[in-house]
């Protein structure tokens, strides 16, 4: 049975879905890659005037050259708050809002960050927004949008950390796997940056005058690729290079962007040893390199806490009539972050997406309403300890709507 608390927020967002949508619209066609500051800012603040239009009260904070996030508080009961999590930036170039606008057809949308993660910002939004309506959580709530998780969180990874240690439980609204499923474990991640410095020379006239920077980068690329462990969840991968001067003069400089990923935190310190060992080896006599860390995630590591978070979660969803489970991702995000503070962290608790990072990109319109009940009637109960356990079905309200049930039979849990 349903308390009458939370009757009254399942109803308020089961009323809500054609308004999410609309709000999604608004923020993806603003165009918000993380060095598109005016863009990142745009999105916090088209956020704030909603939270402000349901009567809460949004800060804007200072993310340095990363532009101003946003935090909300919702006041609860004592002890520690539920941290609601999202980035505000995108991995897309300026444009591409206007290039691929929002487009829904039938019940899925698409539009450049329309899952990753607008429309968790937008579903946390609506989440705020109805315990500051009807009240009802026994925990304080605390909103935190950021400006450059899709970098590493260079700017916003002191503040995460610092609302995480004042938080019991965090939930970050990464889009639920194209599955139906949340998030329970992602690893952890290195990204970095090689230079490498050789000497200009004819290639004609003199070439045994130079120092070909490629030739050296190519070394290390195959050196580095090599450290790949798929046994031990790691991987290595060059994604970006670049370099040279002239189809014929011997290359006087290269660069290369790494990304390393790794399940374990003990791994990271002799992963970034074995990588800094390869950039110090010379493979072609004169040549010279450079490593630099230009961002960082760490492991989000399940532990027995975050699995009773997650089954918590779970009991909250099959009451509204939907099935989730857990599952582990090689991507990295904030949440890992939060976990590491001590929050009790369950990760890809957004609505229901797929194909992040890439044109096809896209959200199932219908599982915004009953991901952001499922969110909320979890939190409600784990404020409330006589009614944590509870999984008996609804009678007096049924909250899932027709769209998340045919999502089901399209096979998305």
């Amino acid at each position: 049975m349903t308390t009458p608390a939370e009757t009254s927020i399942l109803a308020w967002l089961g009323e809500r879905q054609a308004d999410m949508a609309s709000l999604l619209a608004d923020v993806v066609n603003i165009d918000s890659g993380t060095s598109n500051i005016a863009g990142v800012e745009a999105v916090a603040g088209r956020l704030s005037a909603f939270l402000q239009g349901a009567g809460l009260q949004p800060c804007r904070l200072d993310g340095r050259r990363h532009g101003r996030g946003l935090r909300v508080e919702v006041p609860g009961g004592a002890g520690k708050a539920a941290l609601l999590m999202g980035h505000l930036d995108t991995v897309f170039p300026d444009g591409e809002a206007r290039r691929r606008p929002f487009t829904t057809r039938q019940d899925r949308a698409s539009g450049p960050g329309v899952a990753d993660m607008k429309a968790g910002l937008v579903m946390n939004s609506f989440v705020l927004a109805a315990f500051g309506q009807c009240g009802g959580n026994g925990l304080p709530l605390v909103g935190l949008f950021t400006g450059d998780e899709e970098v590493g969180s260079p700017s916003y990874r002191p503040t995460i950390e610092a609302e995480a240690r004042d938080a019991a439980f965090a939930f970050n609204a990464e889009p639920g796997r194209a599955s139906g499923n949340v998030v329970t474990s992602r690893r952890g991640g290195v990204f970095m940056r090689l230079t490498i410095a050789g000497k200009a020379a004819h290639s004609g006239i003199d070439v045994r005058a130079g120092v070909s920077a490629i030739e050296e980068l190519a070394h290390k690329v195959i050196a580095l690729h090599a450290l790949t462990d798929f046994d031990n969840d790691v991987t290595v991968n060059v994604g970006v290079v670049s370099g040279g001067q002239s189809v014929n003069t011997t290359a006087p400089s290269a660069e290369a962007l790494i990304d390393l990923r790794f399940a374990r935190t003990a791994d990271r310190d002799r992963l970034v040893g074995a990588i800094e060992g390869i950039v110090d080896r010379s493979w072609t006599a004169g040549s010279s390199a450079q490593l630099e860390i230009t961002g960082e995630f760490v492991p989000l590591v399940e532990t027995a806490a975050s699995t009773a978070l997650f089954e918590s979660y779970q009991a909250a969803a099959r009451q509204l009539g939907f099935n989730v489970e857990a599952e582990a991702t090689g991507a990295c995000a904030d949440s890992g972050f939060a976990a590491a503070m001590g929050a009790t962290t369950l990760c890809g608790v957004g609505p229901v997406g797929g194909n992040a990072h890439s044109p096809e990109e896209y959200v199932e319109l219908d599982t915004m309403v009953p991901r952001a009940q499922a969110l909320a009637l979890t939190i409600m109960r784990l404020g409330s300890s006589a009614s944590t356990h509870s999984s008996s079905p609804v009678d007096e309200y049924d909250p899932a709507p027709r769209g998340m049930k045919a999502a089901n039979q399209r096979g998305l849990t």
